[in-house]
């Protein structure tokens, strides 16, 4: 009993070292950092740009043809399905969408500016203005690929933004980095939230170079609220610093999926062109369900790029450097020269080259150990059953001689001195030592079908 016991001790011990041990058998969860990391390539800038050509007489009979400089916007938006479906907010779009009346007006008055040297109202009215909108998205690579309106749903009538505020682009393209929707009725107060985006002021920066101006910055906050707009559609209020340009940018979780869309900030209440942060709301992810259902974007397919980034990021947090090579090559080949990708490529690379020290590897030598102490253990339990697989216990023996038909024979195998010396006599039962039972001296005639019980010390 004692060696049962000790074996399902072991057995206990076993499971619960294996339960602390990092099995890949649970999912494996990422941290922030690569969670973000995952999720960065697929969030790009867009470029609401609309040109003009002008017909403008001065007033001398002569009409001359300019091209004031364009009225340019830019927003974020995010890829949605790889094959170039794009999330961004109604009113970055709008202007090359829909251009407005005001739109004509002002292009004609630039015209007319540039070309008679003053301002001619008569003449700005008489200017014959066509115009060019132009709508593209810029990937943080710095290709710029041309996109159309799939879906647009405007602002609510008399408001700059609302809690609808959307607009679902298309591109020509394939394999392209894609985040996921999350569930936004799960967001509760508190929950940590990260915005993505091209802030006006990092583009318009002049200390940093072109190539960093169209990565995608990220801020940090969490859920403040929830409220209604002015149509009682629901949004999010979050404290994440937000600003012009971030507008369209995703909302992401701790888990880098998309809970919501930033759609607009609150301005202060002396000049609403100073933002007032700690005060921004949020599309929720449903709502955006809601937006692409019955469209191709609802059904995104697989994205190679996303496969091979998230396994290279994987490999490389995991310190599988050799793996993760191998990934963010892939990543690299299916779209080219990504800032992040670039980066987490030149250190995995320099990883390869210098190997940081490994740790002594404690949990293998304590596996190790006991695999072998459940060795020792089995083999002691093994050596131990062997030698008393016989064995009964003295009330076995005494309910054999009361209740059998045919009582066992005793045998007392005790040496000559020991039986001599001890008190304890076994009735019925022929005293034999093992040595005489060795050499022959005394023969028994036992019954083939005789039980027989041998009691030595």
């Amino acid at each position: 009993m004692r060696s049962m016991s000790r074996v399902s001790t072991t057995v206990c011990v076993v499971l619960a070292f294996l339960a602390l041990l990092p099995g890949r058998v649970a999912a494996r969860q990422p941290s922030l950092q690569e969670a973000l990391l995952r999720a960065k390539p697929a969030v790009a800038m867009v470029v609401s740009e609309v040109g003009s050509e002008v017909a403008v007489d001065c007033g001398d009979g002569r009409t001359q043809t300019t091209t004031p400089a364009p009225v340019r916007e830019t927003g974020t938006g995010w890829f949605l399905g790889p094959d170039g479906w794009l999330i961004t907010n109604g009113h970055v779009v709008a202007s090359a969408h829909q251009p407005p009346a005001s739109l004509r007006d002002d292009q004609a008055d630039k015209a007319v500016r540039a070309t008679c040297g003053r301002p001619l109202p008569e003449a700005a009215a008489r200017a014959r203005v066509t115009l060019q909108p132009a709508l593209f998205v810029i990937l943080s690579n710095g290709i710029r690929l041309p996109a159309t309106v799939a879906k647009y749903s405007p602002p609510a009538a008399g408001v700059a933004m609302s809690g609808r505020d959307l607009a679902l682009l298309r591109l020509e393209a394939s394999d392209l980095p894609v985040l996921k929707l999350a569930d936004s009725s799960r967001l509760q107060i508190g929950d940590r939230l990260h915005i993505v985006g091209f802030p006006g002021v990092v583009l318009t920066h002049e200390l940093l170079n072109a190539s960093a101006k169209v990565e995608a910055t990220i801020t940090n906050g969490a859920v403040s609220g929830f409220k209604q707009d002015v149509a009682n559609q629901t949004v999010i209020q979050t404290d994440a610093p937000a600003a012009s340009g971030i507008s369209g940018g995703p909302v992401l979780n701790s888990a880098g999926d998309v809970v919501g869309v930033l759609t607009f900030v609150s301005g202060a209440a002396t000049d609403q062109s100073e933002a007032v942060q700690g005060f921004n709301f949020v599309i929720p992810s449903a709502a955006v369900k809601e937006f692409v259902a019955g469209t191709d974007a609802a059904k995104p397919g697989k994205s190679r790029f996303n496969a091979a980034w998230h396994a290279g990021l994987g490999a490389f947090f995991d310190g599988d450097h050799a793996a993760a090579a191998r990934h963010l090559n892939e990543a690299n080949r299916l779209l080219p020269e990504l800032p992040d990708v670039r980066r987490v490529t030149a250190e995995n690379s320099e990883l390869l080259k210098n190997p940081p020290p490994r740790p002594f590897p404690w949990a293998l030598v304590a596996a190790v150990i006991l695999i072998a102490s459940i060795g020792v253990y089995g083999a002691m339990w093994a050596r131990r059953w062997q030698r008393n697989r016989f064995r009964i216990a003295p009330s076995e023996v005494a309910r054999l001689l009361e209740s059998a038909p045919a009582p066992p024979m005793i045998i007392d195998a005790r040496d000559a001195d020991t039986y001599q010396k001890s008190p304890v006599r076994i009735p019925n039962a022929v005293h034999v030592t093992a040595q005489e039972l060795e050499t022959g001296i005394t023969k028994l005639v036992i019954d083939a079908g005789r039980t027989v019980v041998a009691y030595c010390t």
